[in-house]
Order: structure tokens, then sequence, then C-alpha cells
């Protein structure tokens, strides 16, 4: 059984090389993003558990799903390709929202936990875009 098919076992259908500098002839890699993917979360530590609450509540309050986003480092943004996103949400990060869709920021989830201002500006940018 090679690598791919253990992953795709493991229902890991998205996943990046942490030192892509080991392997300098390796085309450049692209991101595919699953068809269903409506909201891309732009930030660099995967959420924790009480972050992962909030981002489900707020995915809620746009008549999202878990199922409807995917959390991507900023600089996995070159490589994605083909998408249906609606929203790209910065989350303590910045960077430019694929074409099309309607671009978030805000501080990192974990920061937004405790920040009633925060919150309010990203639920302003929701409600307006």
């Amino acid at each position: 059984m090679n690598d791919l098919q253990r992953l795709k076992e493991m229902g890991i259908s998205v996943w990046e090389v942490r030192r892509a500098d080991v392997f300098p002839n390796q085309p450049q890699q692209t991101i595919t993003l699953p068809v269903g993917c409506k909201l891309l979360l732009i930030c660099d530590n995967q959420p924790e558990e009480q972050d992962a609450w909030l981002f489900g509540k707020i995915l809620s309050s746009m008549k999202l799903t878990p199922e409807d986003a995917l959390r991507l480092p900023a600089d996995a943004l070159l490589a994605i390709t083909d998408h249906n996103l609606e929203w790209c949400w910065f989350a303590g990060c910045d960077g430019d929202a694929p074409h099309g869709t309607k671009k978030l920021t805000s501080p990192s989830l974990s920061l937004l936990q405790h920040d009633q201002n925060a919150k309010k500006a990203l639920w302003h940018q929701i409600k307006t875009l």
C-alpha cells in the first residue's frame, strides 16, 4: 500500500509537504479544494477545541457547516487552483483572497474568543458583504 492510499483511507484529502525545500526538483504543488468547500479559514495554527467551537458557531450564523469549510496556512493560498469558495477568512494574518471570494479579516480565533469588539467587527463584515 502506498502513502497516497493510506492518506485516502484515513480520510485525508488535502495535505502539504512541510519542508518543500528538501525536494527542489518537484513541480509546484497545487491544492484543489473539495467541491463543497464554501469558506476557507486562513490561519497558521490549527484551532484548539475552544477555537473550533467558536468557529462552528460563526459558521452556523453564516448558514454553513464545518463540512463547508477548510483551514489552510497563509502560505498555501498561492497553490489553490479551481475553487467554489464564497468566503476567505483571514484569522490573525492577512493576504489576498482568491478571485471571486468575499474577504473577512479578524484576530486569531483564540484572541477573538475574548474580544467582543472584534466579534462585532467580524459580524459586521459578514452582514455587509
